[in-house]
């Protein structure tokens, strides 16, 4: 394994050995690691000593079931806390395979322009992208997979990635080739677009596998793991079915499903962008339910979303996306909320941000609330990066401020994802203390609070939601290290032999004698990492709190948001 250390103003690339104390790091454990070591916390996001850094997870290219997540750590420019955002596609694997460890992007050219990356096995080139410049994603992946290859992996920046908008993702090609899976929270990004990248080309010939130091007992171990996923309810039955958007009807019934800017916890038209409908119009229009995200992937909850022509429309279609631009909005046109779903993968900003903003621009009165023609505008607007455009591409809390809003639903300016933390608490402790800013994959509560994975505890009541979500931002930040889906952690929630599973892969895979104890520990350090560069920034204990108007009552249950300020100062108290 080596780390590539790419500099954008020199345009060199040079390659270090692995040190010692990266060697049991991966995907987010390692980004954060690279981050807090190298960058400045108080520098600029968008500045020459901000650095990206690109990782693959521990077992990412490996035979383990659905591990091919992918890490890119940043100061977000957005939050201005330290961050990684993860996403799935063809990424992981491949670099894995080509034995990268990290690639280390820093510095900037002295004069804004646009250059693409090639990694192969023959090793990283710096080419001009001038051509592709204000170009959609769509359009930059058929031309460099024409230019370089049907099979070449694409990572790329649509039109905000290029302006350098905060709400900026960076977008990786699925199996299909399609631009749909997204490192896409904190404006990641903009930073790549700061570093003068348009694009990621990664091809990584015939090498088809790593190596391992146990491939029999790797073979065990995985076999072993992947049936207690498949066994699983939740991640073996509902979401290869419905996909995540079974959440819809679930969080509704449960008064959970933010709607109208977090005024209600109930949709009405909730059945008609749920999980249930969405599989439906999928098989009408000859579409698939049923897609894995990235090679190796089991669960397969991404899905190919057709038009009413039955031409493909969308992919990687989830219940996050489906909600911002559904029930928080109040638009109950699936087929307009999947347009706009092709139009952020198109131009690259995070779904969640982008609905978020748009309810934001709602509660303005820039356009009315259920406007789903207004708010197709609005993101084609961000594309051609007029005026109206670039506040939306800059995210909630921005637009908040353009439109002088009071009520903007954010923590640390990053918007708050679908779930009401008055009536699922355990997430909104998570919201308040991650330190990525409004996070719902940082704890995901939801498991214990309304879906019973892994215990119950009662989402209307206050207690035990600050251990639940310490311990699930514990089991995460761990996870995330490895290249496994967060979605595994429903059977290492509920079945006692997954996690030692996990560690008898890595230990298989890189000769190491780790076990649940080291695991639970690499969690801990990495949010202490994380903690203390927030800390260095300029962060204190007054940013892990919720927005004020979450001391509203939110029907159906008429609930507030009632942990108190020093209840949260204790969560990730280790």
């Amino acid at each position: 394994m080596k780390i590539c250390r790419i500099n954008m103003r020199n345009k060199s690339v040079t390659f270090e050995d692995v040190k010692a104390d990266y060697l049991a790091l991966g995907g987010r454990g390692l980004t954060s690691r690279i981050i807090s070591d190298e960058v400045d916390p108080t520098c600029h996001p968008l500045g020459r000593n901000n650095k990206l850094v690109i990782a693959p997870g521990l077992l990412s290219g490996t035979m383990a079931p659905s591990s091919g997540r992918l890490s890119v750590g940043t100061k977000s420019p957005l939050t201005g806390t330290i961050k990684e955002s993860n996403a799935g596609g063809t990424a992981a694997q491949s670099l894995a395979k080509l034995g990268y460890k990290a690639i280390i992007i820093e510095d900037k050219p002295a004069e804004h322009e646009l250059n693409l990356l090639k990694i192969t096995p023959e090793g990283i080139t710096i080419e001009d992208a001038d051509y592709l410049t204000m170009k959609g994603n769509y359009e930059v992946g058929d031309i460099l997979r024409e230019k370089f290859g049907a099979k070449t992996t694409v990572m790329s920046l649509g039109q905000a990635g290029e302006m350098r908008l905060t709400s900026a993702s960076i977008a990786v090609t699925d199996t299909e080739g399609h631009p749909t899976r997204h490192c896409g929270r904190g404006g990641t990004g903009a930073v790549l677009g700061s570093k003068g990248i348009k694009a990621i080309v990664i091809d990584p010939g015939k090498i088809n596998e790593v190596n391992y130091h146990d491939r029999n007992a790797f073979i065990k171990a995985s076999r072993s793991f992947a049936k207690m996923v498949l066994d699983h309810p939740v991640s073996g039955q509902g979401l290869p079915t419905y996909g995540t958007a079974v959440l819809v009807n679930i969080l509704n019934e449960a008064g959970g499903l933010p709607t109208d800017n977090f005024r209600d916890g109930r949709f009405e038209f909730a059945e008609s962008i749920s999980g249930e409908t969405m599989y439906e119009t999928i098989n009408k229009r000859n579409g698939n339910p049923t897609h894995a995200c990235h090679p190796g992937c089991i669960m397969k909850c991404s899905q190919i979303y057709n038009d009413k022509n039955g031409e493909y429309l969308t992919g990687g279609f989830e219940y996050e996306t489906i909600w911002a631009f559904g029930a928080h909005c109040h638009i109950k046109d699936l087929d307009a909320i999947a347009m706009m779903d092709r139009l952020c993968d198109d131009i690259g900003i995070d779904t969640i941000e982008a609905g978020v903003t748009i309810g934001i621009a709602m509660e303005g009165k820039y356009i009315e609330l259920g406007d789903k023609d207004g708010a197709i505008q609005l993101l084609k607007e961000v594309g051609k990066g007029s005026p109206i455009g670039r506040i939306i591409g800059n995210g909630a809390a921005f637009t908040g401020q353009a439109f002088g809003t009071e009520r903007v639903p954010v923590v640390k300016k990053q918007a708050i994802p679908a779930y009401d933390p008055r009536s699922v608490k355990g997430i909104g402790v998570t919201y308040a203390t991650t330190p990525m800013g409004a996070d719902h994959t940082a704890g995901y509560s939801v498991t214990a609070n309304v879906l019973g994975v892994g215990g119950s505890i009662d989402p209307l009541k206050k207690e035990g939601q600050v251990e639940l979500s310490r311990n699930l931002q514990v089991a995460t930040a761990a996870l995330d290290s490895t290249g496994l889906c967060l979605f595994v952690a429903f059977p290492i929630l509920d079945n006692d032999g997954a996690l030692p599973e996990i560690a008898h892969m890595i230990n298989a895979k890189y000769n190491t004698e780790i076990g649940v104890p080291e695991i639970v520990s690499l969690g801990q350090e990495i949010l202490k990492l994380e903690k203390e560069f927030n800390k260095n920034a300029g962060f204190t204990k007054s940013h892990d709190r919720l927005p004020e108007f979450f001391k509203e009552k939110l029907a159906p249950h008429n609930v507030t948001f009632d942990i108190t300020g020093e209840e949260l100062d204790t969560t990730l108290e280790f």
